[in-house]
């Protein structure tokens, strides 16, 4: 499989230097008291804003401090063309535009609660980055109208590095049973058989004929990772879908092990009771977990999906919280798992952000970097765009993190139960596909 060229522009190391006034003035930001933040545009993508730590005047940063990402912008071929014509025909140079504000994010009726600081404009030139890193700029920069001996100084790190990924497209809905294509340019070639079915009541060790790797040593996995309860009411349960290879062998699968279900008295999943997957994967020849997949409705006027991924290491008790965010139920949106940013879009979450280290377990601030497996996941991984309750996912997964079609087959699992986990979490008032319910016999 030959990857698509991306790349991976990243800004990073964040930093405010203030001087400390002996009298408090409008014109001084007080580290102590005024919280930063920036927004961060670059030509033709989403506005990102990321919050700025303050330090003393007197501090060498970034001299034992903590190297962190605030913001990345992802390139595909298109959108290095276009930019890199635009600075060489466009008649001027390219820029990311950064602006620094203190206070705190948000508006009122309309009108920015931050006041401006001052703002910064790095030059790009981006062309060849597809091969070779490029740091445009690593440094301290003045800001702000003040006298030189009492203006702030902003720290930042822009570079640009090459970001190959595989690119996969589903032919069509995951229930659908397609083929999944592999994507390098024009080219689409199959890679990828996805099998949908229904795992009944009575055959919870059986999820489906497509899997017959299962063995006797296997058939715990659904009371040990999920709930098979029975109950009165609205749920929805049993869902499962196979990926094959080209030969016919099974390389990864997404069983519904916790099943959707109305909250008493609603007609929606909630957080506090979610439906749940597992992503399995081939191995010994039974099925081993590799990671676990939750989601919800989430509640207010926002239609919105909820979701929480995290690995399932062999010798860990815990899982590793990849991913937790949301997306909109009607329009689609991007699941994504990037362990080098913890980055805001228009003041919330973007899709897909870490909430807690990538070697720690559940969040708890532990990174063991020596402890952990699965700490090789860095930077980004995977994302997978989705359209709303009838889609045909596009996947995009970093070559770091493929060395088997085993690896990518999985990562094709997650997006497909990231897919149908929208329609898992319809309203019940709604009526889903008819391919999505048990009645239909898919399986003869």
């Amino acid at each position: 499989m030959d990857p698509c060229p991306f790349v991976r522009l990243s800004v990073c190391n964040l930093a405010l230097k203030v001087p400390v006034a002996s009298k408090p003035a409008h014109s001084v930001v007080h580290p102590s008291s005024s919280p930063c933040y920036c927004k961060i545009k670059l030509k033709n993508f989403p506005l990102q804003t990321a919050v700025v730590p303050c330090i003393l005047s007197e501090s060498q940063f970034p001299d034992g401090q903590v190297q962190s990402h605030a913001a990345s912008f992802h390139l595909n071929r298109c959108d290095l063309e276009k930019l890199v014509a635009k600075s060489l025909f466009g008649g001027g140079k390219l820029f990311l535009k950064i602006s620094i504000y203190t206070g705190r994010r948000g508006s009122t009726c309309g009108v920015n609660s931050g006041r401006l600081l001052g703002k910064v404009d790095v030059p790009l030139d981006l062309a060849g980055t597809e091969s070779r890193s490029v740091l445009f700029h690593n440094g301290w920069i003045v800001i702000g109208k003040e006298a030189k001996n009492s203006s702030a100084q902003f720290h930042l790190s822009v570079k640009a590095e090459p970001d190959p990924r595989f690119v996969f497209q589903f032919e069509g809905e995951p229930e659908c049973s397609p083929q999944v294509f592999q994507i390098q340019g024009t080219i689409r070639q199959p890679v990828f058989t996805c099998k949908f079915s229904f795992r009944t009541t009575g055959d919870r060790n059986q999820r489906s004929r497509s899997l017959p790797l299962e063995h006797s040593s296997s058939r715990n996995w659904l009371s040990s990772f999920g709930s098979e309860r029975e109950r009165p009411g609205k749920e929805r349960k049993g869902w499962s879908i196979t990926v094959h290879d080209l030969s016919g062998s099974p390389v990864a699968a997404a069983s519904m092990v916790t099943p959707f279900v109305a909250s008493p008295g609603s007609d929606r999943v909630s957080r506090s009771n979610p439906g749940s997957w597992l992503i399995l994967r081939p191995g010994d020849g039974t099925w081993k977990p590799w990671g676990r997949l939750e989601a919800w409705r989430e509640r207010g006027s926002a239609d919105s999906l909820g979701y929480r991924f995290e690995l399932i290491p062999d010798s860990a008790a815990a899982g590793i919280v990849l991913a937790e965010s949301t997306l909109s139920c009607r329009k689609g949106g991007k699941f994504v798992i990037d362990l080098g940013t913890s980055v805001s879009t228009n003041g919330k979450l973007t899709p897909g952000n870490s909430t807690s280290p990538a070697c720690s377990p559940r969040g708890s601030g532990d990174f063991g970097y020596g402890l952990w497996p699965y700490c090789m996941y860095r930077g980004f991984v995977m994302s997978a765009s989705v359209e709303g309750e009838c889609s045909k996912p596009t996947v995009e997964v970093s070559v770091q993190h493929v060395n088997c079609t085993e690896d990518a087959a999985a990562y094709v699992a997650l997006s497909a139960a990231i897919d149908l986990s929208i329609d898992a979490c319809r309203l019940f008032s709604q009526k889903l596909r008819k391919e999505l319910c048990p009645s239909q016999d898919l399986l003869s």
